[in-house]
């Protein structure tokens, strides 16, 4: 399997009653209780809803020159007359129209993913992301490769 390319959005592990991780699709995971939002605040649930939104339509790409972007998608209601304003302060930075921050750096290792995540994260600062299913579980989001 190639990783190269764009993978979106399959499901959050979240923990369950009985403290066991369960992973939901999108729908189910906007549908999910608000365990730590004050649900009777509209501007709390709206705030969280705002988050799990842009949580669902993040992406990663993941480049032939081994380079492996997380993507997030700008904010509703944010002209381009702004987006280009905070690119040109530097305060985000864009790859394909989506939000990114420093690439990180990916590799191969006997077919599957891995990623540099720095000493202190792992024994030798690396961590596998891919998993048996063909998903890649990158802080308890599993992604589907799109294309």
């Amino acid at each position: 399997m190639s990783y190269i390319g764009k993978w979106t959005f399959h499901s959050i592990g979240m923990f369950n009653d009985n403290d066991e991780l369960v992973y939901m699709n999108a729908e189910e995971y906007l549908k999910a209780p608000m365990l730590y939002i004050d649900e009777s605040d509209p501007e709390a649930v709206a705030d969280e809803m705002k988050e799990r939104k842009q949580m669902v339509n993040g992406k990663l790409a993941i480049c032939d020159d081994g380079k492996f972007y997380m993507l997030m998608p700008l904010p509703e209601g944010v002209s381009q007359e702004e987006v280009d304003a905070a690119v040109s302060a530097g305060h985000i930075k864009l790859y394909d129209g989506m939000i990114t921050d420093e690439p990180k750096t990916w590799e191969e290792r006997n077919g599957e993913l891995w990623l540099e995540v720095g000493l202190g994260m792992s024994e030798d600062g690396w961590v596998k992301l891919s998993d048996e299913d063909g998903l890649i579980n990158f802080i308890n989001i599993r992604y589907s490769k799109a294309d």
